[in-house]
């Protein structure tokens, strides 16, 4: 269907899954079922029911992150809006709307949360389609999981009776267990997903009538937009005066449109390792593991890392390991976890938000080790990518070449690396790297001086439009 337009919210910057999921590269981004990552598994769960490019809405501070994505499943967005702070879903798909509704006046929007998981994609699609008419007639649908037992991490929806698509009875906030317990031994209730199916122009009609003010702020922050290629820059003067508020309160709880159609599809919104565990492939003990794992006598644990990891005797029990920290917990008291990303917070430690290896829209690197007055970096530079001419005021730096070719602009000069070759580019002499080849640049770069931080850079020219980072 081509005035079907998928919208796909990826501006979350969640901690849950940490260390793992971190606030600079969150969930969405990872492989955590599959070999796709989350953002890229939406689109390929999308893409049979729609013949229509996606509608991306994303944090300024991923826009790269997201473009890469696409582009690895071959992926050209209609539009991958960027915005400057989190305002939640309701003004987030409004921008959506507005660009979509300018495209196709009869648009469609099915709007999906990027980190989400479904193991059951047909049952996914039979929804769908089955919700398509109601959506057509203006209704506002939303997809109500089948609960799998009394959890009281999701909100609910009471639906009238019937069969289908049926009217929205009401929006329920999260219970306690005895309350959830009542819930799902009636049957007429459902998790709410915070997944929608609707007229693009029917959600702007009701979110005018409910909220103009913040429809009002939305249309100004997307007239005053910059756009670069696939990029639109929402305002951000405009958009940060937004009322930050959800779909669920700023229109669904209120509409009288509201609709819910029953999905029983594997779903999860995978808010934590356990939940994880629940939707991972598991061994006849309950054992789900991911990368080089070695177990023996363990029951119902899960393991994900890079390094090798052995498992003796152990039950209920997480391991998640990465290149700076190491994640042990029991599996029914993992929740915690955001306590621990607390404590790391109030340290002042790097760890709650950035990862070792960091990207960059040219590529990534990685701070494979640091001391006193010096730091180790491993580089990759991706064909054909350009970093900023730049200089630095507290370090020299000296590169090696380990593979690949590497254009080197160094004050006035430009020189040409190849394999095991060097150069050095003492403090405060202008810069750049690029690489010209067909394959990805890699080379060590070693810094030295007074302070080594990722400030200490004065850009002078950049292709990426980047002030720092």
């Amino acid at each position: 269907m081509e005035n079907l337009i998928p919208v796909i919210l990826s501006g979350g910057s969640g901690t849950r899954l940490w260390p793992l999921s971190r606030e600079a590269y969150p969930k969405q981004f990872l492989p955590l079922v599959g070999d796709q990552t989350m953002l890229q598994a939406t689109w390929r769960r999308a893409a049979p029911v729609t013949r229509a490019k996606p509608i991306i809405v994303a944090n300024q501070e991923h826009r790269f992150m997201v473009a890469e994505q696409l582009r690895e499943i071959g992926v050209e967005p209609a539009a991958v809006v960027l915005e400057p702070v989190g305002r939640n879903t309701a003004p987030a798909i409004a921008i959506a709307a507005l660009i979509a509704v300018a495209q196709h006046e009869d648009a469609v929007l099915l709007v999906l949360p990027s980190d989400h998981v479904i193991t059951h994609e047909k049952a996914f699609h039979d929804a769908v389609n089955l919700a398509m008419p109601a959506a057509a007639r203006g209704e506002l649908v939303t997809f109500g999981i089948v609960p799998k037992g009394p959890e009281t991490g999701y909100g609910y929806i009471k639906a009238a009776r019937g069969e289908g698509v049926r009217a929205v009875d009401r929006f329920i906030e999260k219970p306690d267990l005895e309350t959830a317990k009542d819930y799902v031994g009636n049957g007429g209730y459902f998790w709410n997903s915070g997944m929608f199916l609707f007229k693009a122009s029917r959600y702007l009609s009701e979110l005018r009538r409910l909220d103009p003010g913040m429809l009002a702020a939305c249309e100004q922050a997307l007239a005053l937009a910059k756009r670069d290629a696939d990029f639109i820059r929402l305002d951000a003067d405009a958009f940060m005066g937004i009322r930050g508020d959800s779909i669920d309160y700023a229109v669904m709880e209120k509409t009288s449109a509201a609709a819910v159609v029953p999905l029983e599809a594997g779903w999860s919104d995978v808010g934590s390792w356990g939940a994880l565990w629940d939707v991972s492939a598991q061994d006849s003990q309950g054992n789900a593991h991911h990368g080089d794992v070695i177990e023996i006598d363990c029951k119902n644990t899960y393991a994900y890392g890079n390094r090798l990891i052995a498992l003796i005797g152990l039950q209920d029990v997480v391991v998640v390991e990465t290149d700076d920290a190491v994640l042990v917990g029991n599996r029914n008291r993992i929740q915690e976890v955001k306590e621990v990303v607390g404590q790391i917070k109030a340290a002042g430690r790097t760890e709650a938000t950035a990862h070792r290896k960091v990207y960059r829209p040219w590529g990534a690197y990685d701070s494979i080790d640091n001391g006193a007055r010096f730091q180790v970096k491993r580089i990759t530079v991706k064909p054909g990518a350009t970093l900023s001419l730049q200089m630095h005021h507290h370090r020299a730096e000296h590169w090696i070449v380990v593979s690949g070719t590497a254009e080197v602009t160094r004050g006035d000069e430009v020189i040409l690396l190849a394999e095991n070759q060097s150069t050095y580019i003492p403090l405060g002499v202008t810069h750049r790297l690029k690489n010209p080849g067909r394959l990805p640049l890699e080379l060590i770069e070693v810094q030295s001086g007074s302070y080594l931080g990722e400030d200490d850079i004065v850009r002078f020219e950049d292709a990426y439009g980047r002030t720092n980072g």
